[in-house]
């Protein structure tokens, strides 16, 4: 669950570990149906026997697809201020992908508040640098600098 703070308590939140998420499991009915959506069929992600071949031993997510589960990771780590009215993606920074996410993988979320800026009235900017982690592996799928915009009333 968001965690709603004061906008005073929002703004000196800058190096705030937020801690982990719950893990998340990416099976091969969430990677083929990524596949289908961004129309992605590298064989190495889809084709089961094929990838089974290749140095990874199966098929690997999306890297794309390991980003895109960032709202949903983040869900319950995210902190906005009393008062909002909306949150939206606002990009990145920057975006690594160091690991692959080997079918049926758990992944899970690690952020921390790297700043916290009130870009005008009402409108604070948060960068969060978050990882990727994959249960059981060192490296992380991936790390990035991700921006949420919250618009206060």
């Amino acid at each position: 669950m968001v965690k709603i703070v004061s906008k005073e308590e929002l703004m000196a939140s800058k190096g705030r570990d937020l801690g982990t998420s719950e893990w998340f499991a990416v099976d091969q009915d969430r990677i083929n149906a990524f596949a289908d959506a961004t129309l992605d069929h590298q064989f190495i992600h889809v084709d089961e026997e094929a990838a089974a071949k290749t140095p990874f031993g199966g098929t690997i997510a999306h890297g794309f697809l390991s980003l895109s589960m960032l709202p949903y990771l983040m869900k319950d780590l995210s902190i906005v201020p009393e008062g909002i009215l909306m949150g939206v993606n606002y990009g990145l920074n920057s975006v690594r992908f160091l690991n692959p996410v080997a079918v049926n993988s758990k992944i899970r979320a690690a952020a921390t508040i790297k700043d916290v800026v009130e870009k005008h009235p009402g409108q604070y900017l948060v960068t969060y640098a978050v990882s990727v982690e994959i249960e059981g592996v060192d490296k992380p799928a991936l790390v990035a600098e991700w921006l949420g915009m919250n618009f206060t009333g």
